[in-house]
């Protein structure tokens, strides 16, 4: 009996990408048209190959602080901390050094290989704020439990590249968001080649780069496409794949329902065809999203989780995560090769950063 058409197209552009060819915008697009839920597993399961092919059974963890809340000049339409939107979240400056080593010792002890430190502006230039936030790089990368990551806004000066990196910082992160052709319709405050040229200054810096975006904004299946191939441009060191958790005040979560976990698990699968070499990290509106459906992501091709919360909502516990990347029989990367830790509490990462305003 022959396979359908579309199956043939799977089976076809596994084999091209085991051989290490190339999924090409248009291909990709096809995928996430026309596979349906007759067809889902035979992505995943094609997905799930070329993912041990090329990255391995082991799973990338990270996880976030909130290390300065709200009051953002900028208007991304899917963003909570934006000081054009109502959204009732708790506003807060810049954490102390020791909230972030308090939080970078509790990540460690969920497994985390790097906690992420991200604060809402638009971006840091050389003054008072860079300084700041230099100490709190350089107070978590000393501590050593975890690599100091951080998420800072725009940077176009290369010295405040190079000052974050002369202080620890590891990797830096810096989503496209979504496709190039669809930029201006989500954040109207700051260009796309902002956003790349951020990039190139903290890669010339010496940094690692993180960089992904958010699919469920209304994006059509091409210009989901597009950000993959664009972010294969890119050629980033990891990707985060968020979904939209629509946000009450928002533009974004007042236009938006979540995505269904089924198409979800399409995006996962169809980004891994055109990032095989990539560490792809299911981050944001996982829960909300993929629901029941959450372990699954291993199988579409995902080979990194962030552990703990994230910046304005809550996420899984990491006792939860942790046994799902055992029970999927996959190994927990750790930075020195040391056996995975116990996870801590989820609770008490939250209760320092809560500490730190009062």
């Amino acid at each position: 009996m022959s396979l359908s058409p579309i199956r043939s197209f799977i089976t076809e552009l596994e084999a091209r990408v085991l051989d290490g060819g190339e999924v090409s915008v248009d291909e990709a697009t096809r995928l996430l048209e026309e596979v349906g839920r007759d067809e889902l597993l035979d992505l995943m399961a094609s997905a799930d190959r070329i993912r041990r092919r090329f990255v391995g059974d082991e799973v990338h963890v990270c996880s976030i602080l909130n290390a300065k809340s709200g009051r953002c000049s900028e208007d991304c339409g899917f963003c909570a901390q934006s000081a054009r939107f109502k959204t009732g979240i708790d506003e807060y400056a810049l954490v102390d050094p020791e909230t972030a080593v308090t939080a970078a010792r509790e990540a460690a002890g969920n497994g985390a290989e790097a906690l992420g430190l991200v604060a809402a502006w638009r971006g840091l230039s050389v003054g008072p704020e860079l300084d700041r936030v230099t100490e709190l790089v350089a107070a978590v990368s000393e501590d050593g439990s975890v690599h100091c990551d951080a998420s800072l806004g725009l940077i176009s000066d290369p010295e405040v590249a190079r000052r974050l990196k002369q202080a620890g910082l590891h990797t830096y992160n810096h989503n496209l968001e979504t496709a190039r052709s669809r930029f201006g319709e989500v954040c109207g405050t700051h260009g796309w080649e902002d956003r790349t040229r951020t990039i190139e200054l903290v890669r010339e810096a010496g940094m690692h780069v993180c960089s992904g975006g958010i699919v469920g904004m209304g994006e059509t299946a091409r210009q989901r496409a597009e950000l993959a191939c664009e972010l294969r441009e890119l050629d980033p060191d990891l990707v985060p794949l968020n979904f939209l958790n629509p946000v009450d005040g928002t533009p974004e979560g007042e236009a938006r329902e979540p995505m269904s976990p089924t198409e979800a698990l399409k995006c996962i699968a169809v980004f891994r065809f055109v990032l095989p070499k990539h560490h792809i990290m299911v981050a944001g509106g996982r829960e909300v999203v993929l629901k029941s459906l959450s372990p699954l992501m291993y199988l579409a091709g995902a080979s990194a989780n962030m552990v703990g919360n994230y910046l304005t909502t809550g996420g899984a516990s990491p006792e939860d995560d942790l046994a799902v990347i055992a029970d999927m029989e996959l190994a927990l990367r750790t930075a020195d090769g040391a056996p995975p830790p116990t996870p801590r509490p989820a609770a008490s990462m939250a209760e320092a950063t809560s500490e730190a305003r009062s």
